[in-house]
């Protein structure tokens, strides 16, 4: 399995967890065509408020910072 095969299914599992809590997951683009790496966030679906990944700068958190903050969310923790 090559490593893009398991980000790709990584971020569908993470996708559907946040989902359950009425959250988006947001990659931005715009960074990864300027060769930098893309960063994410989370956004409330009903308010589309950002509630994670935009501090200290928008699209801040990274794939494993997202999935710890799922699974927090999962465990009742956030």
């Amino acid at each position: 399995m090559s490593r893009k095969e398991f980000d790709a299914s990584r971020m569908r599992r993470m996708k559907r967890t946040a989902a359950r809590y009425d959250l988006t997951i947001l990659t931005a683009e715009k960074l990864k065509v300027l060769g930098q790496p893309g960063g994410h966030a989370l956004r409330h679906d009903k308010t589309f408020k950002i509630v994670y990944g935009d501090v200290p700068k928008p699209f801040s958190a990274s794939l494993d910072d997202i999935e710890k903050y799922l699974e927090k969310l999962e465990a009742g923790e956030a």
